[in-house]
């Protein structure tokens, strides 16, 4: 705790540094695979290729992936940057499969009601098909919070600063309280960040919210029905 409340500059900074590195990934990995998802969905020859693609890429040891991507970026290894994109790619490799199982999701008769009653095919894409698979995007989105913000640790092996700079650091002086501030603070902001995402998806989709207590309302009606037979 000493060396806890000695260094909170420290350890504040790395947070936001963290923050700084994560979030932009997030986003980045969800819009991206939002449409490649519905393409899948959509294109049913592409699906099987996207997915194996998407597969492999995740197979890629994110050390190596780090060393690899400035070949093609043009980026420093040392640049956060660099590590931004290889978040992104293993965010768009996570999610991707959820992405196309969340239109999948959605009942072809409301899709081609939609169609019906004048929907265009971009129309009914933000009107109708996004707002229902958004559930199911919303638990993979969840899935890419945590898994990025444990993987941005590993650019602290590249010179790259973030709440993993307290393992490497803690490691070589031998300091246990430096090691476990920084698991500590990584599984806190992975926590924060999938509660923010938890509120967020509340407030752009209240109908689930409202399914989830008609649900509940059922569930104890039916027991009490059973509790009175």
């Amino acid at each position: 705790m000493n060396w806890l409340w000695s260094n909170l500059d420290l350890v504040g900074e790395l947070i936001l540094v963290h923050l700084a590195l994560s979030v932009p990934a997030i986003i980045l990995s969800f819009v991206v695979s939002v449409p490649i998802g519905w393409l899948a969905h959509r294109y049913r020859w592409s699906r099987g290729v996207l997915l194996s693609l998407c597969g492999l890429l995740y197979a890629v040891p994110s050390l190596a992936l780090l060393i690899a991507l400035p070949v093609v970026t043009g980026f420093s290894v040392l640049s956060p940057v660099n590590l931004v994109v290889a978040l992104t790619l293993y965010g768009i490799a996570v999610i991707i499969r959820t992405s196309a199982d969340a239109f999948d999701a959605v009942e072809r008769d409301v899709r081609q009601s939609a169609t019906a009653i004048g929907y265009s095919a971009v129309g009914r894409f933000w009107g109708v098909e996004l707002p229902l698979a958004g559930p199911v995007l919303l638990s993979g989105l969840r899935v890419v919070i945590v898994s990025t913000v444990s993987l941005a640790t590993i650019g602290a092996v590249t010179g790259v600063q973030s709440l993993g700079s307290l393992f490497t650091d803690g490691l070589q002086r031998g300091i246990e309280a430096e090691i476990i501030t920084g698991i500590v603070a990584t599984i806190a902001l992975a926590l924060l960040l999938d509660w923010a995402a938890v509120l967020l998806g509340r407030v752009l989709m209240p109908w689930t919210g409202r399914r989830r207590r008609r649900r509940r309302l059922l569930i104890a009606g039916a027991s009490g029905q059973l509790e009175s037979v």
